[in-house]
């Protein structure tokens, strides 16, 4: 008996001294990598002045999606599997303040008579905008992750997100391959809609924002009625 307890108290102290195990400082490795990142943000600066700026808005939108946690994936699967919509209402937080940015520089380019920025990216809407939606999201969920996320956890090092970026390529190549016949026999027979030239700038940003709105209260009073169940 006095031997179970010994042995009994020896384990529960390995266990403890196991938990009480100091994390390996890892500030050197995070100042090396910053002297590289600082080098190589150099080096591509001797070769073109823009490369630099890319470079660090690389790393800086990195380092805060680590933080963050933030995944397009999450905020459209989370509400289904965990209730939770937090990051749902974040991305239509972030849907409404670029509505209001991107139409102030739309409208401003309207008004001097310049060319619109960004009108290359209105195009028609047909089957295969709801084929591909439907695939991408299959695809990002069994992945775990869109391509920002899968990008971000290739950094951690997750190998599963190796795998999907490798097949995220892949499907890619393929997608550009065949983007002509798509486009000639499915895309161009849709219609295209400009939604200032439908309902004027300041109607269109309205009911863009209240449609943002209206999701944003959906996706709160889900999580509250998830909470209370």
């Amino acid at each position: 008996m006095d031997e179970q307890k010994t042995t009994g108290i020896q384990r529960s102290s390995t266990r403890t001294k196991r938990v009480r195990k100091k994390k390996k400082n890892q500030l050197p490795f995070g100042i090396a990598v910053l002297v590289l990142a600082i080098i190589f943000g150099i080096l591509l600066g001797t070769k073109n002045q823009g490369m630099p700026i890319f470079w660090i808005t690389g790393l800086a939108f990195g380092y805060i999606l680590q933080r963050s946690r933030f995944c397009f994936t999450a905020s459209m699967r989370d509400p289904f599997l965990t209730g939770s919509t937090s990051l749902t209402r974040t991305v239509l937080t972030a849907f409404a303040i670029t509505t209001i940015g991107f139409a102030a520089i739309k409208y401003g380019a309207f008004i001097k008579g310049l060319p619109i920025p960004g009108q290359s990216y209105v195009v028609p809407i047909s089957f295969a905008t709801a084929a591909g939606a439907f695939m991408f999201g299959v695809g990002m969920v069994i992945a775990g992750g869109c391509a920002s996320g899968t990008l971000m956890r290739v950094g951690e090092g997750f190998t599963m997100q190796i795998l999907s970026l490798f097949f995220f390529i892949i499907g890619s190549l393929w997608g550009a391959h065949d983007f002509g016949w798509w486009k000639l026999n499915v895309i161009l027979k849709g219609k295209a809609v400009f939604l200032p030239d439908v309902f004027g700038w300041i109607g269109a940003v309205i009911i863009q924002l209240l449609i943002i709105a209206m999701l944003w209260i959906a996706a709160d009073k889900w999580e509250n009625r998830k909470n209370l169940t």
